[in-house]
């Protein structure tokens, strides 16, 4: 089916207390590895494109692999920019054919990142091209991108105005979670996300999420999460099939590839309880 955008995904997702799985994918291997997993898993997905990934091949050439993946596909499939790190990158997104674009400015001051995210939504609207934002500082290291590790949590009044400014379609917030590897275990701020869930009607997203515990995953989700972002969990399957099969055929790895990153996507999916959900 043609790809789809996430702003009805993500609201289905949030009236029904689940979370739409939004995996990063590095190359072909891991496109046709989620896109499988969504299938048996009968569930929508988004595929995810960060700066660096981008830098490395190109919007186009992404696109036209997660197209291609999702014209073949009998689950909705979206395909999202992460992490945009500026307005002239989220543009070309919107002119290559993405159908979600996050647009990352809390890098900046309040007032910045609502300018920011406001212009991009508003470039974005003609074509109903849903808007995610980024609203306090997800630490830890995102590829290229790299945040502070004592980055300030999201403030559940500041996130109120934030949405009501910008005409951001979706949130990310921060309460606690950072991208890449875990040094200690994550202790997430579950009071500040029901806070913001109180005076945020738009849909919430959790960056950071490889490595967090199911059951924090799973009461995040109960407490407002719609969408959540994996990729450092995706790229350790991968390695460790790469690895474990490193002595074999170049073809016998690449299919290793495939069913690892296949395998942990789906136990990803039936942990936020999005299997069975692209029917609805």
């Amino acid at each position: 089916m043609p790809l789809v955008t996430t702003n009805e995904m993500l609201k289905k997702a949030q009236a029904g207390h689940y979370a739409v799985g939004a995996f990063n994918v590095e190359n072909m291997e891991m496109v046709m590895a989620v896109i499988k997993a969504a299938e048996e898993m009968n569930s929508p997905v988004i595929m995810q494109t960060t700066p660096s990934t981008v830098k490395y091949a190109g919007l186009d050439y992404y696109l036209a692999m997660v197209r291609t993946a999702a014209e073949r596909a009998s689950v909705p499939v979206a395909i999202h920019l992460d992490h945009g790190s500026s307005f002239e990158l989220a543009m070309q997104a919107l002119r290559t054919g993405y159908t979600s674009i996050m647009i990352d400015g809390s890098h900046g001051s309040f007032e910045e990142n609502v300018a920011l995210t406001r212009r991009v939504a508003d470039a974005c609207l003609p074509s109903q091209i849903s808007v995610e934002a980024e609203l306090g500082k997800v630490g830890g290291k995102e590829d290229d991108l790299e945040a502070e590790n004592d980055s300030p949590y999201t403030d559940p009044q500041h996130a109120k105005e934030f949405a009501e400014r910008t005409n951001a379609t979706s949130l990310a917030v921060a309460i606690g979670t950072a991208h890449g590897l875990y040094q200690g275990t994550p202790k997430l701020d579950f009071e500040r996300l029901a806070a913001i869930r109180e005076v945020v009607s738009i849909p919430l997203v959790l960056h950071g999420a490889s490595g967090i515990g199911d059951e924090d995953i799973k009461k995040a989700i109960s407490l407002g999460i719609a969408k959540i972002n994996i990729h450092t969990e995706l790229c350790q399957a991968a390695m460790e099939a790469i690895n474990e099969h490193k002595d074999e055929p170049f073809l016998a790895v690449e299919r290793a590839v495939r069913q690892a990153v296949k395998e942990r996507a789906m136990y990803k999916i039936k942990l936020f309880g999005d299997d069975g959900r692209a029917d609805e």
